[in-house]
Parts: C-alpha cells; structure tokens; sequence
C-alpha cells in the first residue's frame, strides 16, 4: 500500500538544496522513481519513490515551492533526507519544469491550481519566453 510523505522543510547551501523528510520511511530499500505528478486538490506537487511494493508519494505543498523555484534555477537535482539516508531526486527539475508549463493556463488542473503554480513559478516560466 502507497504511503504519503510530506517535505515541510528544506535548506540550500549554495547550489545543494535537500528537501527533509520528518518522517523515516520503514523499507530502507526505496528509492528515487525519477516521475512527479500532480495532487491538485491539495495545491502539491508529489515526487514518486519506489521500493519492491511499488511507489510511494512525497508531497510539496505550497509552503516549498519558493525552494521548487530555486531547484528549477540550479544545474542539479535536489536531494531528499530523511535521518542518514539521503538520496538524489532524479529528473526531478525536469519532472517539474514539464508539469509547471503544462499547468501555465490549463484549468484542467483546477483554476485554483493553475493559477497559484502560475504566481509562484512566475520567474520560471516568463525566463522561458
């Protein structure tokens, strides 16, 4: 069965940002799945783990994404923490950056959403144009 974590906090040293898990997943063995999606009633981007059960959820609500925004504007992936085990989070600026200029103007994911990504990922997505 999935299980849901949610990153409250994270910290950049320069270019290395590590988001933080309060919670220490049981299975040692998960890993990075390389896919983000959507949760877009709860306002979250949601990073997938994996182990032999199959996925489980990070959750990054809004109280993150100004850390999102800095993630997408560093050369690497950011890191997830959780007691000593600490892992990259693979393509996840390029998971993030895919989802935030599909969401820009697509009330598919909710207007709520759309335009809450839109205002906070603002530098993002006009640097692009």
């Amino acid at each position: 069965m999935p299980i849901t974590f949610t990153v409250h906090s994270g910290v950049q040293l320069e270019n290395d940002i590590r988001f933080t898990l309060e919670e220490k997943p049981m299975n040692e063995n998960i890993t990075a799945g390389g896919r983000m999606i959507t949760d877009s009633d709860s306002l979250a981007f949601v990073y997938l783990l994996e182990d032999e059960s199959g996925y489980h959820y990070v959750k990054f609500g809004q109280d993150v994404w100004p850390m999102l925004v800095n993630s997408l504007q560093l050369s690497e992936d950011p890191k997830l923490q959780f007691g000593e085990t600490e892992f990259i989070l693979d393509k996840f600026k390029e998971e993030l950056e895919m989802l935030i200029f599909n969401i820009e103007g697509n009330d598919n994911y909710g207007a709520d959403f759309s335009k809450a990504v839109e205002n906070a990922f603002r530098e993002i997505l006009t640097s692009a144009q």
